[in-house]
């Protein structure tokens, strides 16, 4: 599997590319492989702060349902209104189309605190 080094990584399968003060978040190809094909994406927090840990949407598969949650402290600003009209773009382009939200960070520097690549791979072959 795939996992960029240019990201950040949570336990919870998301990833995560700062970019100054803001971040777009997505899940990582190890979640999109789990769930299976994606069939609908939820997200109704654009404009909510939220804390690290909380919930900012529900993804769909054809067998199950996944909460999606916050890698870091801060505010829903975008919604990537492409992938909730096309959640397939999830499993095609987890990285790239398919990202998820876009948050404005509280601390840019939390990041640090995430893992890296070769750490996320390590859980995520368990």
């Amino acid at each position: 599997m795939n996992f960029p080094e240019n990201l950040k990584y949570t336990q919870s399968h998301e990833w995560v590319r700062v970019e100054g003060n803001e971040a777009y978040v997505g899940i990582t190809e190890f979640a999109a492989t789990s769930l299976g094909d994606i069939v609908f994406i939820e997200i109704e927090t654009e404009g909510e702060k939220l804390d690290k840990g909380e919930a900012y949407g529900t993804i769909e598969a054809v067998k199950t349902v996944s909460d999606s949650y916050m890698p870091l402290n801060g505010e829903v600003i975008e919604v990537n209104e492409n992938a909730l009209d096309d959640p397939a773009l999830v499993n095609k382009d987890c990285y790239g189309d398919g990202w998820l939200i876009k948050i404005k960070l509280d601390n840019a520097a939390d990041a640090d605190a995430l893992m890296d690549n070769k750490a996320y791979a390590e859980i995520a072959k368990d």
